[in-house]
C-alpha cells in the first residue's frame, strides 16, 4: 500500500513538473520567434541603426533599450515592431541621443514623417504573406501615400490600399496600382 501511494505521488509529481516545463518552453520559444522578427525587422529597415538597438520579449511584451538619432528613429522603430503577429505591446525604452532635427524647419520634419510613413507602409507590405510587396513603390508626401506597380489581382490591390489606409499619419491613398492580365 505505501509503494503504491508513493508510485503515485511520484506519478502525479513528475507529470506536473513536466507540464509546467512544456507550457514554459512554449512561451519561450514563442517569445523568442517574435524576438526574430523584431530584429529582423529592424534590421532591414535602412533608415534605423539597428545594431544600437536591443530587443527583449517577455509574454508578447518588446522591450527596446539602446540609443537612436532622433524622435523620428524613436516612434519608427516602436512603430515597425506594435504590429507583428504576437506583440502586444512595445516598451519604447530607446534612448534619443542629440536630435539633430530640433532646429529644423518644418519642411524638413515634414519629409521625415514622410520618410517615416513611406517605410511603415512598405514594411507592412512586405511582411502580408497575401501582398506582393516587392512589386509595389510606396512615396509619400505630406501623409499622401502613392502606391504604383503590379499586383496579381483586384484582392491583392484593395489589401495593399488598406494596409496604406490603416497606417499612422497617412491622410490620404493614391491607388496607381495595376493588376496583371
Amino acid at each position: 500500500m505505501k509503494r503504491t501511494t508513493l508510485a503515485m505521488m511520484m506519478t502525479l509529481a513528475l507529470s506536473t513538473t513536466t507540464a509546467v516545463a512544456a507550457n514554459d518552453w512554449k512561451e519561450g520559444a514563442k517569445d523568442a520567434w517574435i524576438d526574430g522578427k523584431a530584429e529582423t525587422t529592424l534590421l532591414l529597415n535602412g533608415n534605423l541603426n539597428s545594431f544600437d538597438i536591443n530587443t527583449d520579449v517577455k509574454n508578447g511584451v518588446i522591450t527596446l533599450t539602446g540609443k537612436v538619432e532622433s524622435d523620428v528613429d524613436k516612434a519608427l522603430a516602436e512603430e515597425l515592431l506594435e504590429n507583428l503577429d504576437g506583440v502586444s505591446r512595445v516598451d519604447n525604452q530607446l534612448t534619443v541621443m542629440a536630435d539633430k532635427n530640433a532646429n529644423r524647419s518644418d519642411d524638413d520634419n515634414s519629409a521625415l514623417k514622410d520618410a517615416k510613413i513611406a517605410t511603415v507602409v512598405k514594411t507592412r507590405l512586405l511582411f502580408e504573406s497575401e501582398v506582393s510587396g516587392t512589386s509595389i513603390d510606396v512615396d509619400a508626401e505630406n501623409g499622401v501615400v502613392t502606391l504604383q506597380g503590379e499586383v496579381d489581382s483586384d484582392a491583392e490591390k484593395d489589401l495593399a490600399v488598406a494596409i496604406a489606409k490603416n497606417t499612422d499619419d497617412v491622410t490620404k491613398v493614391v491607388d496607381k496600382l495595376q493588376v496583371a492580365q
